[in-house]
């Protein structure tokens, strides 16, 4: 089980999700999203995010386990009356409804007054920078401001829990950086608990304050992105987050201090871990951006492939046994670098995550 610190807003407890045919979207899920956290359910498409989402916010029932929101189970509670609110991928805004009344629209299904819809809808408008906008029609806004207005029909209503499922998937790149960041400003602004579903590792890493990493069904880490990106806990995780050099090599030595890894002719020190032994065969992650071109390097290769990233070059490394190695080495540092060059690069100690397996 992964625990938030307290108090807790949404605990997932021993969830399964078995939909007809036998299919298992989910296996024994449990989790505790703290009040006021930004949390990201992470993975490839199909490995039970969106499942997961759609069970907190009511839109499908489990298996087997429970749900709690604020304490309180929501087992067999519609959608409606849970202390949530979800926007969708697509949105779901009604194309005929101008945009005052679409983040109206749940506030004259409670029939509020009059005077309450209008404060609240300033006010909601005014929280994702709409003022102004109430009478346009919603087909008449570009893509960042329907998703503004997807934001505010969803926050009208003062939610404890805001569920949202890639809601900025289908933004270009440029929009969807500048959504990351107001959606993290706008989270820290209401203090609401936010649980986002992405496959992108960049929007998780740069917005969240803890991230639950998952695959085929089942969270396989859960921590800060400083933590699931520096202690990756399995092979899957290390390859899904950043970019990450995987070397297969077997255990020759180890002490108190350090583990000595043979590796394709390399030797590699990796930090211990209490549960290898020697002989064992074990996975080591290297991140691109570890490895340094110098001098006094551990290993020396032959540079095959040179790709500019802007402050970066990527540089295709193949080592005399044949292995090849990538590098993201600062612009500057490899301007003399092409790709016939012999190179001699190294890491510096603490660089290499031992995996096992």
């Amino acid at each position: 089980m992964s625990l938030s610190p307290e108090p807790v807003a949404v605990s997932v407890r021993n969830v399964r999700k078995t939909f007809r045919g036998g299919v298992t979207a989910l296996h024994d899920i449990s989790l505790d999203v703290a009040r006021g956290e930004f949390f990201s359910l992470l993975g490839p498409s199909g490995c039970g995010k969106t499942t997961l989402l759609r069970m907190i916010g009511g839109f499908e029932e489990p298996s087997a386990g429970d749900i709690l929101i604020e304490g309180r189970s929501v087992l067999g509670v519609p959608p409606y009356a849970r202390p949530t609110n979800m926007i969708f991928q697509n949105l779901a805004l009604f194309p005929h409804l101008n945009v005052f009344e679409n983040v109206a629209f749940a506030l004259r299904i409670k029939k509020q007054s009059a005077a309450v819809i209008s404060q609240r809808v300033e006010q909601a408008l005014a929280l994702v920078r709409l003022e102004g906008y109430a009478s346009r029609p919603v087909e008449k806004l570009s893509g960042g401001q329907r998703q503004r207005v997807a934001l505010a029909r969803a926050l009208v209503n003062d939610p404890p829990v805001l569920l949202l499922d890639e809601p900025l998937g289908a933004l270009d790149l440029q929009l969807r950086l500048q959504m990351q960041q107001e959606l993290r400003q706008l989270q820290r602004a209401v203090g609401a608990t936010f649980i986002f579903v992405t496959h992108d590792q960049g929007e998780a890493m740069s917005m969240s304050d803890r991230i639950a990493v998952m695959d085929h069904g089942e969270i396989v880490q859960v921590g800060t992105p400083e933590n699931i990106y520096n202690d990756p806990a399995t092979r899957f995780v290390a390859a899904f987050i950043g970019s990450t050099n995987l070397l297969e090599g077997r255990i020759s030595a180890l002490d108190a201090n350090s583990v000595k890894v043979d590796c394709a002719g390399m030797t590699i020190l990796a930090a211990p871990q209490a549960a290898v032994q020697l002989g064992q065969p074990v996975t080591v992650a290297l991140r691109y951006e570890r490895l340094e071109l110098r001098a006094d390097g551990q290993v020396t290769g032959l540079v095959t492939d040179r790709s500019f990233l802007g402050n970066m070059v990527r540089l295709a490394i193949r080592l005399p046994t044949g292995l090849a190695l990538y590098a993201d080495i600062p612009a500057a540092d490899a301007t003399q670098v092409g790709v016939g060059a012999d190179v001699t690069f190294g890491w510096a100690p603490g660089s290499p995550r031992l995996l096992a397996g």
